[in-house]
């Protein structure tokens, strides 16, 4: 038999409210082996991450992953760790902090706004259950992935629906599943490229760097490709820019399969030996800073390209929390939330609880 939570605080005349709930894939609780390898456990086995027979993949992630990565991942989570912790989460906290005064201007009342990880802390499962306690009846999910993977949006979308199935009274939910061609994204892309060129200078090429998938996930029907694709050319069109001052790539892939093409690496390895000086790389795939973009890409492959001969790799930070990045989300939000603001008045809900009173209703 099913065990569902009750709503057994429920009052007829509380108010109900409306929530966006931001996500994104997660970190671990800190950068020691222990803790990297309890997030890895989690996150490797999401059969959407790995579309590998599933016994097969967990012996190997058993059986060798999680006995050698860990302590390797670990060290390269150390390089990024702040005095405030995951940079990932650290970003996320100051992105939704930042959303949720700028929501209530835009909307005139007040959403609860929340940010959860796919993947370690803050859970969705517990960010959820926070939002169902104070009664948010109607439920806006905005995975802050710009480009729609099964790897990504559709794990999140996976584990909302299995929370949800434990809830007696589901909230009306709308899931915002990519925003890759939206203008004021890939306007704040581009302002974030012309800020830093002011300050700095401008490279001698552009690289969008994005993260790779399995190569059949494409095959299979994932559209995540093609809209990096997009992202990267209305970007490159909005600087100006000629086909042979850009050009695009996919890092941080993992095992021996063939991933997407072409690979970052590989790319500034050639520029490097063909006397390629500076590289400007954005990671737009990205909404915030992360293991993959600091240490991955502004540590690793800025070494790469030096010793093929580069000059210098100058890594562009993430929107992060920029504010025209807040405010397009805030702008993305409030088309979705369409419809959904008007709630029932401070009157309306007191007669509620009279009649539900007067019904034999406890509260």
């Amino acid at each position: 038999m099913a065990r569902f939570v009750n709503e057994q605080n429920y009052a007829h005349e509380t108010p109900q409210r409306v929530g966006v709930l931001l996500t994104n894939l997660g970190t671990p609780a800190s950068p020691t082996p222990g803790d990297v390898r309890r997030y890895l456990a989690e996150f490797l086995s999401d059969p959407r991450v790995v579309e590998v027979p599933r016994l097969v993949w967990l012996a190997i992630l058993h059986g060798v992953v999680l006995r050698t990565r860990p302590k390797k991942s670990a060290e390269a989570y150390e390089k990024v760790w702040g005095i405030d912790g995951s940079p990932l989460l650290h970003i996320g906290l100051k992105q939704r902090d930042a959303l949720a005064p700028l929501l209530r201007e835009k909307l005139g009342v007040d959403c609860d706004v929340e940010l959860a990880m796919r993947y370690g802390e803050p859970s969705i499962e517990s960010v959820m259950d926070k939002m169902r306690q104070n009664n948010v009846r109607r439920l806006l999910v905005l995975p802050l992935y710009p480009q729609y993977s099964a790897t990504t949006t559709a794990a999140t979308v996976d584990e909302v629906t299995r929370v949800l199935r434990r809830w007696r009274w589901l909230p009306e939910i709308r899931t915002v599943n990519q925003y890759h061609d939206e203008h004021g994204y890939v306007r704040a892309l581009a302002a974030s490229v012309n800020r830093y060129r002011e300050q700095h200078g401008a490279g001698d090429k552009l690289l969008f760097s994005f993260h790779g998938i399995p190569k059949r996930n494409l095959l299979s029907g994932d559209p995540y490709h093609c809209q990096c694709h997009k992202t990267a050319r209305l970007c490159a069109d909005l600087l100006g820019l000629n086909d042979d001052q850009w050009a695009l790539s996919f890092q941080s892939r993992l095992g021996k399969a063939e991933w997407l093409r072409p690979y970052t690496d590989q790319v500034l390895e050639q520029w490097g030996s063909e006397g390629v000086g500076k590289v400007d790389v954005l990671c737009p795939g990205f909404s915030a800073d992360c293991l993959e973009t600091l240490e991955e890409v502004a540590l690793g492959y800025a070494e790469l390209f030096e010793e093929k001969g580069g000059t210098a790799l100058r890594y562009i930070p993430a929107l992060n929390d920029a504010s025209d990045h807040i405010d397009f989300l805030a702008d993305l939000a409030v088309r979705n939330l369409g419809g959904w603001i008007e709630m029932p008045a401070s009157g309306d809900l007191n007669h509620t609880r009279e009649r539900a009173l007067a019904l034999g209703a406890e509260r």
